[in-house]
């Protein structure tokens, strides 16, 4: 059976002067390389953040999830007054609340490390960083929290696995630990 090709549909989309103006300036500037790409990144975060379920403005929520946007200040004044020691702590009981969230709003299984391509994305989506698998290694680049101990012990609490930290310093390398 031959599939038949659909006729590309073609959209006209009227925009503010000042909308076309800001358009205009970003591909000048070099940020976007035109309107179609630039629409297309815009329905993929549309898409990918479930923009759609958000009370705008200030009421955000991504599946079962209430999302803020809050500036990595912020959160680094909230862990100063968490005694060091418990960072690991923190980070897991963190990825155990991300777990459920994953699961329950986009079926998103952790423990199934099929899934995990699709975890890491939706984490750099969210802005937590950039993650990658290498064999058995865990890698974190870019993290928004810099403290390997509350990354170590969300990704564990996440993913469900033990995991040994190889640096303390962004990129942060962990070692998935077997047994």
């Amino acid at each position: 059976m031959v599939e038949e090709k659909r006729p590309v549909k073609r959209t006209t989309i009227i925009l503010d002067e000042e909308e076309r103006k800001y358009i205009d300036k970003l591909i000048r500037e070099g940020k976007e390389p035109g309107i179609k790409p630039l629409i297309s990144k815009m329905l993929d975060v549309y898409r990918s953040m479930m923009i759609y379920d958000w009370r705008y403005p200030g009421e955000y929520y991504c599946g079962i999830s209430r999302i803020a946007f809050v500036n990595v200040e912020f959160i680094s004044v909230l862990l100063e007054y968490i005694p060091r020691e418990k960072w690991w702590e923190v980070g897991r009981r963190v990825g155990e609340v991300l777990r459920v969230s994953l699961i329950a709003s986009l079926n998103l299984k952790a423990d199934d490390r099929e899934k995990w391509p699709d975890i890491f994305k939706r984490l750099r989506v969210q802005g937590f960083g950039d993650f990658f698998i290498r064999d058995k290694y865990l890698i974190v680049k870019a993290p928004f929290i810099e403290s390997y101990e509350i990354w170590g012990g969300l990704l564990e609490g996440l993913l469900g696995v033990r995991l040994d930290s190889k640096t303390s310093v962004a990129p942060f390398v962990f070692e998935i630990v077997e047994g």
